[in-house]
């Protein structure tokens, strides 16, 4: 199989875990205790693999100075976009109760709702197409965007369905995700397979940078809103599984 096409697989096995997510919480009626509590796990396996894969590796090929300037300039981008979705609607778009707001409560709230999924999703597949730039897919970063994603699907599903969204865009919207991830992680590899070790540490320094800021903006608030004192040790046990995994 091209390289090429093996990006593109796995950024389509990412998202893809997204739509699986999206279907559970359409069709089974999921606790939000259960859902918060693997959102918290979540998180905790996310900024494991950013810690000890991406921003290790980052400061490895490019230097301390490069990384740290990546990852504010990452985040600096994230937050900035998020702040002008979040005026359209989208700032609770990934919590599974009532905040979410109906189309007839704020009009636009639907396509701000979706461009925000598509900010939240496509840095963690480019730095899947990238980790193939220097050998095998990253393996602790794909588990954790692949657990990260379920309850990220299963949380946001449950409050567009309770905001009266229909299935048709709660599907429409992570199915094209799912695409967009594959197409991004495709990218990632594609246009960077030749670069110099340094540029592939700051692009990869500035994806971990827009990660950590939604990690922080978005999944850990929608955890402790449900799991409250719970949330940290759920959390550290998300980070000590992809530790594990990262040292196996």
């Amino acid at each position: 199989m091209p390289t090429w096409l093996e990006a593109l697989v796995w950024g389509l096995i990412s998202g893809g875990a997204l739509v699986v997510g999206a279907a559970v919480a359409w069709f089974v009626r999921v606790p939000r205790l259960v859902v918060a509590g693997v959102m918290a796990f979540g998180a905790g396996v996310l900024i494991s693999a950013l810690a000890f894969e991406l921003v290790d590796e980052a400061e490895k090929g490019g230097g301390l100075a490069a990384t740290v300037a990546g990852l504010l300039g990452g985040a600096a981008a994230y937050v900035a976009a998020n702040i002008v979705l979040a005026r359209r609607g989208a700032r609770h778009r990934k919590r599974s109760g009532d905040q979410q707001p109906t189309e007839g409560e704020q009009a636009g709230s639907g396509t701000a709702i979706a461009v925000g999924a598509l900010l939240d999703g496509v840095p963690e597949s480019t730095v899947l197409g990238l980790s193939l730039t220097t050998g095998g897919v990253g393996v602790p970063v794909l588990v954790a965007i692949v657990l990260s994603n379920l309850p990220e699907g299963l949380s946001s599903t449950a409050g567009m369905k309770r905001s009266g969204r229909s299935a048709g865009f709660v599907f429409g919207v992570w199915t094209a995700i799912a695409v967009a991830s594959g197409i991004a992680g495709m990218l990632g590899y594609a246009l960077l397979v030749d670069a110099r070790p340094g540029t592939v540490a700051v692009i990869t320094a500035v994806a971990a940078g827009a990660i950590l800021a939604m990690v922080a903006d978005t999944m850990i608030p929608e955890a402790f809103e449900q799991t409250g004192l719970y949330n940290g040790a759920l959390c550290v046990l998300g980070f000590v599984v992809s530790f594990a995994v990262s040292r196996y």
